[in-house]
């Protein structure tokens, strides 16, 4: 039986939607905090477990006759070495066979100051545990763009803190799919997986599609951070958050998620979805 944790989160309930489409919803089970936003996965036969990454008894007894665990990385700005430690602790007492973590891609050494520490400490733990592991270097969102640019078309210049940076952007419903057959498939123990895209592109690639899609020019400006944070907690954003998104665009300018890697266009058994096509369905619906 196959458990994924944060189920009623974007990932984990995306990759328990494509598990479904190969799985008997028998042999699925779904952890949530809150049973009553689960009501979508009860209905379709999943077995929902309610547990939260720092209640240790709960997990335990959450885990128990599950074969493989999907542990969704708790969020930013808390206590996540403590928390995945808790979910590998009690997989293991459990009697789990086999746990994949999602951690985040590394291209290259930069340090994000709210992942990266918690990433690697998670990792190492994790292989020191004794449990199969898998380990998930997940590229980033194409739909964390909006985040970073705003969600409507740029009026005529995208200014953004990323120099001459690539992402190698996945959609998140195909990196979700690339995982539940990671999942449901063998030959996985103890591995690690890049699971980006298969194309980076500069945030000049990304101004040129959109110039195209518009049909007017549309530029790229590297900005200073300062002025970014400001611009984001003007339009709202608290001022953590604000910081944060800086540093997914700090991260960019130095090279952390521009490798571009096949293994999802493997596992989908496609090309994934390209930047213009990601644009035009996005930001021009219905062109």
């Amino acid at each position: 039986m196959i458990l994924v944790t944060g189920a009623t989160g974007g990932l984990g309930h995306q990759t328990i939607e494509s598990l479904l489409n190969t799985t008997p919803a028998a042999e699925i089970a779904g952890l949530v905090r809150d049973v009553s936003k689960a009501t979508d996965l009860v209905e379709k036969g999943v077995d929902v477990r309610q547990a939260d990454y720092l209640d240790y008894p709960a997990l335990v007894q959450a885990f128990q006759g599950i074969d493989k665990v999907l542990l969704v990385s708790a969020v930013a700005f808390t206590d996540r070495v403590h928390q995945h430690r808790n979910v590998i602790d009690a997989a293991k007492e459990a009697g789990v066979k086999h746990l994949f973590y999602t951690s985040i891609q590394r291209s290259t050494n930069f340090v994000m100051t709210e992942v990266t520490e918690s990433d690697l400490a998670t990792e190492a733990y994790l292989k020191a545990s004794g449990l199969v592991y898998t380990i998930l270097k997940n590229g980033y969102y194409f739909e964390g763009l909006g985040y970073m640019i705003g969600s409507e078309v740029p009026e005529a210049e995208i200014s953004i803190p990323a120099g001459d940076g690539k992402i190698a952007f996945v959609k998140r419903t195909e990196l979700a799919a690339a995982t539940a057959t990671l999942l449901t498939s063998e030959g996985h123990e103890n591995q690690e997986y890049t699971m980006s895209g298969s194309e980076a592109y500069s945030f000049d690639d990304i101004a040129r599609e959109f110039s195209a899609l518009a049909g007017r020019p549309i530029t790229y400006k590297n900005s200073e951070l300062a002025p970014y944070i400001a611009q984001k907690v003007a339009a709202g954003f608290p001022e953590v958050v604000a910081n944060f998104l800086a540093q997914w665009c700090a991260a960019t300018k130095h090279g952390m998620l521009a490798g571009t890697d096949n293994t999802v266009e493997r596992l989908l058994g496609r090309k994934p979805t390209s930047l213009r096509e990601y644009l035009k369905m996005t930001y021009f619906p219905g062109v």
